[in-house]
């Protein structure tokens, strides 16, 4: 099915934010938001199929990234709590009462705040269900330790085909990618620096979050919190989301409440890149059976 999305911006809490907006504005939404280093743009599998199930798909670039602004105050808007208000003001323009959410790793930490309504009372009511790709309320240290280390420091190549090559390497976890979907990940996620040479595209100064902010992902009272359906993706070889922290999260929140789907998703690490059908059905599925 071809579905062609549209390209928007609006002021968002004093910032401007770009996101991508696909199916029929009148149908119910699915607000899909993307991982620490990456752009709304790696949803676009995720929309399409959603979409041909009937649903409105939006697709934020978060403060940072992509083309949304880069803050001009990096220690106290590049956080959880900021970020859940950004999406607030999201919902509020775009006058959505009600919305569904699919976060891949950081996306899934702000849904999981904005869920609790600990941080914007308001979220808690628009938010229907929650899917967590490869997220949880307590991550490794060591994987961040990793994002810490290169996320701060992205490297600058020659080529876009180099810059291409290297996003192979490093989102290789994923999973399968066609090579089409390579090339996009890399043509809307790339920008030239004033030597001409191009390196991902955000704002290195994102990672001062976890710096600044040391337990921004220690969010365990937000899970606790939720009151609605929440599914989690654990790519099966995961350093980020540990087999012990979602089993703890099947005895708290959600999970205590009988709320909590686990899917494990094989052949992936961290994270899923929700491309293919064995991933984009079941979350599918899950949103179709929620509220």
């Amino acid at each position: 099915m071809s579905v062609t999305p549209t390209s928007h911006y609006a002021q968002l809490v004093g910032r401007e934010i770009h996101w991508m907006d696909w199916g029929d504005p009148a149908a119910p939404a699915v607000i899909a938001w993307h991982g620490l280093a990456r752009t709304g743009r790696d949803m676009d599998e995720l929309a399409v199929h959603l979409v041909g199930d009937g649903w409105r798909v939006i697709c934020p670039d978060t403060l940072g990234r992509g083309l949304s602004q880069w803050s001009p105050a990096p220690d106290e808007e590049y956080q959880l709590a900021f970020y859940a208000r950004l999406a607030d003001a999201l919902c509020e323009h775009l006058g959505l009462a009600r919305v569904h959410w699919v976060g891949t790793s950081m996306g899934g930490a702000i849904g999981t705040v904005c869920a609790s309504g600990l941080v914007v009372p308001a979220m808690k009511k628009r938010i229907a269900a929650l899917v967590l790709n490869d997220n949880a309320p307590q991550l490794a240290a060591a994987a961040i330790e990793r994002i810490k280390a290169y996320a701060g420091n992205p490297p600058a190549f020659d080529t876009v085909s180099e810059l291409e090559a290297f996003l192979r390497t490093v989102y290789k976890p994923y999973g399968w990618l066609s090579d089409a979907q390579w090339r996009r990940m890399t043509e809307t996620s790339t920008r030239r620096l004033a030597d001409g040479r191009v390196t991902p595209h955000y704002d290195p100064a994102m990672v001062r979050q976890f710096t600044v902010h040391d337990d921004d992902y220690l969010i365990w009272s937000h899970y606790d919190a939720i009151e609605v359906p929440v599914m989690i993706l654990r790519g099966a070889e995961s350093d980020l989301v540990l087999p012990e922290t979602v089993e703890a999260m099947r005895h708290r929140g959600p999970g205590a409440a009988g709320r909590l789907t686990v899917l494990e998703v094989v052949g992936c690490g961290h994270a899923p890149a929700l491309n293919v059908p064995e991933q984009l059905e079941p979350v599918a599925a899950f949103l179709r059976a929620a509220p």
